[in-house]
């Protein structure tokens, strides 16, 4: 728990130049927020971030993972280069904030703070492509698709490290459940692999009066569902961790007709490669297992999605005592357990050592509805202290003379 109350934020030294364009860089984020785009969408995003970049004597290279945009700046003679990664998507969901600056597309939305993440490591690109106080490589990573688009990934596919190599990688994101003035850097799993199951059970329709005819697809999907349910609580260690929804359950046309088929689909969440590997392979026996059960027929389709987010030991004590020179160590949080959520900056942690950090941004009420809701709002005071938080990294990893 925070040392202070939420209304009680002491004053945070970040970098005076930075404060001084915190206007600026909120009418850049509300000015994003307002024009969301969906994942390999973000062509106005990118112009935006291309543009700026351009302006202030970054190398611009476009085109990478689509619509990605990696900037360049170069300082010194120092051979190290480290790389700081935001992500600029939106998710497909409507807004119901009423703010003045609320989203203009329909159902199209800035919910999970990406807006913010793209502003933040502008405003650190301005900032050292101004002072350039190091000595060395920032490449900045702006990355599209990471609500499931796996944007990450397809930036490394097209060449990303090979074209611009880096040493080290780092990312940011906001914490509604973390006061402003807060963060959590945690060596180890701090995100969960995200996998996506589809179960297809095919039956024999038939009339509803008279069940003993056909095989009802319904009843084996819904006793599929509650065995399934039943793998967690008994075949997972309780010291470990997974996760299965099943959230969508499809079948039937009328009332008082056995459909021949019915469809579940749902997501799989672990944090060990192990119990990935066991869930694949149980999900599959029980599901087919109740099939046969019932003479249904069973297909499992089980998809790999997002590896789990896993941060590097020495990384992280180099992010911890970097936001600390921000924030104070003592409002560094550095033992957390792992959230079930997913994330593909692990795509980058499993190619460069590295660090995932997550920012407070809770205010009383400002920044404190939850991501992925139709009223979420990033918190435009979190945008100097994570721009300062990028700046303050580059200069203490790449240090001058």
């Amino acid at each position: 728990m925070s040392p202070f109350l939420v209304s009680e934020v002491p004053p945070m030294p970040i970098i005076n130049r930075i404060a001084d364009f915190h206007a600026e860089m909120t009418a850049w984020r509300q000015d994003i927020h307002a024009h969301p785009e969906l994942s390999y969408e973000e062509h106005r995003t990118s112009e935006i971030v291309a543009t700026k970049l351009a302006e202030w004597g970054i190398e611009v290279h476009r085109g990478l993972g689509a619509t990605g945009v990696v900037g360049v700046l170069r300082s010194g003679s120092g051979g190290r280069a480290i790389g700081l990664r935001a992500d600029m998507d939106a998710l497909p969901m409507p807004e119901e904030t009423g703010l003045p600056y609320a989203s203009t597309a329909p159902g199209k939305m800035h919910a999970c703070g990406h807006d913010g993440h793209t502003t933040m490591l502008l405003g650190a690109a301005k900032y050292l492509a101004e002072t350039r106080n190091f000595d060395g490589t920032v490449v900045f990573i702006f990355q599209p698709a990471e609500e499931g688009g796996a944007g990450a990934k397809r930036m490394l596919d097209d060449g990303l490290l090979d074209r611009f190599p880096f040493d080290t990688v780092y990312g940011v994101h906001n914490a509604s459940n973390l006061p402003l003035g807060e963060a959590a850097v945690v060596a180890g799993p701090v995100l969960a692999a995200a996998d996506g199951v589809t179960i297809h059970v095919r039956g024999r329709g038939g009339h509803a009066a008279r069940p003993h005819i056909g095989i009802d697809p319904v009843l084996v999907g819904a006793q599929i569902v509650v065995n399934l349910q039943a793998l967690v609580a008994r075949r997972v260690d309780p010291l470990d961790s997974a996760v299965i929804s099943l959230c969508q359950f499809h079948a039937g046309t009328a009332s008082n007709v056995i459909p021949d088929t019915a469809e579940i689909r749902g997501t799989v969440r672990t944090l060990k490669a192990e119990t990935r590997a066991e869930m694949e392979r149980l999900i599959t026996q029980i599901a087919t297992g109740v099939g046969a059960m019932h003479d249904a027929e069973v297909t499992v389709t089980y998809r790999r999605g997002y590896p789990p987010t896993v941060n590097h030991a020495n990384e992280a004590e180099r992010a911890a005592k970097a936001v600390g020179q921000v924030l104070g160590g003592e409002r560094v949080i550095r033992n957390r357990p792992p959230a079930m959520g997913a994330e593909d900056f692990a795509y980058f942690l499993l190619e460069r050592p590295g660090c995932f950090v997550h920012l407070g941004q809770r205010d009383g009420e400002r920044g404190k509805r939850p991501a992925h809701t139709t009223t979420y709002d990033f918190n435009d005071d979190l945008l100097p202290i994570g721009a300062s938080f990028f700046s303050r990294l580059v200069e203490q990893e790449l240090p001058r003379g």
